[in-house]
């Protein structure tokens, strides 16, 4: 049972206890990506930070159904496909592979499920059935339009009143359309066009209404946690809302929660300035585990502005660390509960700030341990605790050796500086701040000897020697 999940909730905006259709049990939904290019970091925050959450869920819940869904039908996968002059299928499939593979670089767990479009067109056309039978959709030329005027909450979730969203809205201006609000359900395809036989002809089906359907299929028509980017929240997860709620008379979703945008050095990323940062690329800069400590260092409602310094300070982070880990590699681990402290921050509305300062105090126990059996404990506590963060779980030697830097990469005229500071307290006998100072250049990356001819530094190398 849980002990006290609290989730910002985007429909009521603020945050509360989770709520569940079923005591024990956890249903919980994040749209995936539209397969037709590889992940880029904006992409990468919800997976991370909805992995995180389906961490901390499943350490409280018997049961948690987790479902990450590939758009893989849509109109930039078949302009994709037919520039290559192949089948959409060969396209998505090439995509949702590397996103696997990136993902997984990243340490995201794979969902329990991970629904496509274009496996669930019976379950989207039976949904746009019944939402014409209950007077909530219409056929015009080809299409079948959802009619926004049958559903008197529309616009609650993105806290717009329909004759506001008419200004800034970009919908599609048709002539077929009763409102300009209306959105597609279903809409006709040409030959060259991939399409499905349905009562409306030949066509495929609107975005929106695709998600709604794979939800109503896996997991039920009221969903516990609905999951995103704060950028569906209108007009998707708002028409998601209302298909749901108004085909079936029920809740669609207690809970919404929305990850805010990422920007790379203070820019929306954008094709024009050639800023969008893939994943892939950033795996040439950095281990996977770097990129998604970066990601999770800024709480997921809040922007977060990707660039190297955010990259380096969770290069150095995830140094010290793995190094009082290797201190005491070769001793058992005490099995353990994770900390109860940084346990308590994640069920705040997934508070990383201070679950990252109690795994800190975690290590700092760790390397301050005076025997064995202290730091067997201690061990057991950093890796279980770390575990619910997606940390700290390779082994020492070899995530040491992919994160320490060259000496190229280290700030050297600030390390030479302590150097030079550090000698001069050793000179005045002030071995506390001495120790202190060799203890900042190791965050650093720098490894400081003092030798016959005075103190020289180098690069830490992967592998410290074991006490």
């Amino acid at each position: 049972m849980t002990a006290g999940m609290q989730l910002y909730n985007t429909l009521t905006r603020r945050r509360e206890p989770l709520r569940t259709e079923q005591p024990d049990r956890v249903t919980l939904y994040v749209c995936g990506p539209t397969v037709y290019n590889y992940a880029h970091i904006g992409n990468a925050r919800p997976a991370v930070v909805f992995d995180l959450l389906s961490r901390v869920l499943r350490h409280d819940y018997a049961e948690v159904v987790y479902a990450r869904n590939f758009t893989d039908v849509d109109d930039k996968i078949n302009a994709a496909a037919h520039e290559a002059g192949v089948p959409i299928g060969v396209i998505t499939s090439r995509y949702i592979a590397a996103y696997h593979e990136d993902m997984q670089a990243l340490g995201v767990l794979p969902p329990d499920l991970e629904p496509r479009v274009t496996e669930h067109i019976p379950e989207i056309v039976s949904l746009i059935e019944t939402l014409i039978e209950r007077g909530h959709a219409y056929e015009a030329e080809g299409h079948v339009l959802f009619q926004v005027s049958s559903f008197a909450d529309y616009g609650q979730l993105s806290g717009r009143r329909p004759e506001e969203m008419l200004a800034g809205a970009r919908v599609e201006v048709a002539p077929y359309k009763r409102d300009p609000l209306d959105f597609v359900l279903w809409k006709p395809s040409t030959l060259e066009q991939p399409g499905w036989e349905s009562p409306w002809g030949r066509g495929r089906p609107g975005w929106h209404v695709e998600c709604t359907a794979m939800i109503g299929k896996h997991l039920g028509h009221t969903l516990d946690i609905h999951g995103g980017g704060q950028d569906l929240i209108f007009p998707h997860h708002e028409n998601e809302i209302a298909q749901g709620t108004c085909a079936h008379d029920a809740r669609y979703c207690h809970t919404w929660v929305h990850n805010s945008f990422v920007t790379v050095d203070g820019q929306k990323m954008s094709k024009s300035l050639g800023n969008v940062l893939l994943v892939r690329d950033l795996l040439d800069q950095a281990p996977g585990e770097a990129i998604r400590l970066a990601l999770l260092a800024t709480h997921y409602r809040r922007p977060l502005d990707w660039n190297a310094e955010r990259l380096a300070r969770a290069r150095r982070t995830l140094l010290h660390h793995y190094r009082a880990l290797a201190q005491v590699e070769t001793l058992a681990v005490v099995e353990t509960p994770p900390d109860t402290e940084l346990l308590a921050a994640l069920r705040r509305d997934l508070n990383i700030a201070e679950a990252l300062s109690c795994l800190q105090q975690l290590i700092e126990t760790l390397k301050t341990a005076e025997n064995d059996a202290e730091r067997a404990r201690a061990k057991g506590a950093v890796l279980a605790s770390a575990r619910l963060l997606g940390l700290l779980q390779q082994p020492p030697a070899e995530a040491l050796a992919a994160l320490s830097p060259e000496r190229s990469t280290l700030p050297v005229a600030r390390i030479e500086a302590l150097v030079a500071e550090r000698e001069s307290a050793r000179q005045q006998r002030d071995f506390a701040r001495a120790d202190a100072l060799r203890d900042a250049l190791a965050e650093l990356g720098a490894e400081v000897r003092d030798t016959p001819e005075g103190p020289r530094w180098q690069p830490i190398p992967s592998v410290p020697t074991h006490r």
